[in-house]
């Protein structure tokens, strides 16, 4: 049955691009993994923004300089509340990615050391290994990996294991983006913790999709994206404990991360500014604050109830298609709104481009994943992944698609 956790009518009135037509038909948005649509509210205050007040933050004394400023750490109570996280550990940075590379570059130099173990799983995006396999063979560290159980879910006795080597930090996903597979991050930072470790959470996938609660969690750091919750390009967030940014070094040098500049020395602002070097991305900072606005009007509740009646429906109806085969835990309930698939012997990309000529946009290829790949034994998979404005009748959609397929590919 369609979920009744969201008005859907009324939520996709709100998404100015779900009114495109591709091919002649209906668009069909299932690329949520990658990145997410925007409601009229984000694309509006970015609007607003650049319209009204306009100006460079946390230097001008003058009317739109102090407005500028407002809004923008504003937005960042927004953040700091939407993840259960006091407002000073919220740095903003480009995204997941930069933030994962700021724990890398800011923490992983000064405190990772020769002959160190580094720990990461099997199922991470490329964002949450090729920093620690930099850091690793930077600092003359070991990288090693948590392996998986048959059905995607992670070998917890292989982290038990790993964890007798006192690794100095354990990096894991809360949600894979190929699996949709949901960790219990706070069982695995509590373990991780008390064997000395520190903890970094790439939440990418869950932030945008459930309740998620750094506070709740435990983790030393958390990262997240904001076009993948609604909201502009070049703005996420990495939130970590206060003292932790306090003792790290700043991760770019320039204007607004000092307090004082000396020709021999300098002096560092206090946290987060430390680690917020030159002109900050305002305009989308404020709207990452409109989207977080927009999905607690909905109730994160609310969206994850929505997904996980459509994942119900979408892998009822999917396994009904001869010839495809789907990757990651069978229950929805233990995954994202992220489904992974292949069908028969037809490559990802060629799947890809068939959906795409009845307006159904999928991803197709490594997912940048490769890792999960070779454990697949795949090359690469097609993959739907929803949000708050998919249905039903966008799932009937796609296994029309795929039904088309077959039919090409006499499969």
């Amino acid at each position: 049955m369609q979920s009744e956790s969201l008005d859907l009518d009324r939520v996709r009135a709100d998404f100015p691009i779900l009114r495109r037509r591709v091919n002649g038909k209906r668009l069909v948005y299932l690329d949520n993994a990658a990145t997410s649509q925007k409601p009229k509210q984000v694309i509006e205050s970015l609007n607003e923004f650049y319209s009204n007040y306009n100006a460079n933050v946390h230097r001008s004394a003058h009317r739109l300089g102090e407005e500028a400023t407002e809004a923008y750490e504003l937005a960042r109570e927004k953040v700091a509340r939407f993840v259960g996280s006091p407002t000073e550990q919220v740095v903003f940075t480009r995204g997941t990615t930069e933030s994962i590379n700021l724990v890398r570059f800011a923490w992983g130099e000064r405190f990772v050391r020769r002959g160190d173990t580094v720990v990461t799983t099997l199922m991470e995006h490329h964002s949450n290994i090729v920093p620690w396999q930099l850091l690793a063979r930077r600092k003359g560290a070991s990288l090693k990996f948590v392996g998986l159980e048959p059905g995607g879910t992670l070998d917890v006795g292989s982290l038990e294991r790993l964890l007798k080597e006192a690794p100095s930090l354990v990096a894991v996903t809360q949600c894979s983006n190929v699996l949709g597979t949901v960790n219990d991050v706070a069982k695995l930072c509590a373990i991780s913790r008390k064997a000395g470790a520190a903890t970094v959470v790439d939440a990418a996938q869950s932030v945008p999709h459930m309740p998620v609660d750094f506070s709740q969690i435990g983790c030393d750091f958390l990262a997240f994206s904001g076009h993948k919750m609604l909201g502009p390009t070049g703005i996420g967030a990495l939130v970590a404990r206060k003292e932790l940014l306090e003792e790290m070094d700043p991760f770019h040098g320039g204007g607004e991360m000092i307090r004082e500049v000396f020709p021999d020395h300098s002096t560092w602002n206090d946290v987060p500014f430390k680690f917020e070097a030159g002109t900050a991305n305002i305009a989308d900072a404020v709207g990452l604050g409109a989207a977080v606005d927009y999905l607690r009007s909905l109730g994160m509740d609310a969206v994850r109830e929505h997904e996980v009646g459509l994942l119900r429906y979408a892998v009822e109806s999917l396994s009904r298609v001869k010839g495809l085969r789907m990757y990651g835990p069978a229950n929805p309930e233990r995954r994202g709104g992220v489904l992974a698939f292949n069908l028969a012997d037809i490559h990802a990309h060629d799947l890809s481009t068939i959906l795409d000529e009845d307006g159904i946009a999928i991803r197709a290829g490594h997912h940048c994943a490769q890792p999960l790949m070779e454990w697949l034994g795949v090359a690469a998979t097609a993959r739907a992944s929803f949000y708050i404005y998919n249905s039903n009748d966008d799932v009937d959609a796609l296994v029309a698609g795929l039904e088309k397929a077959r039919r090409i590919f006499k499969v």
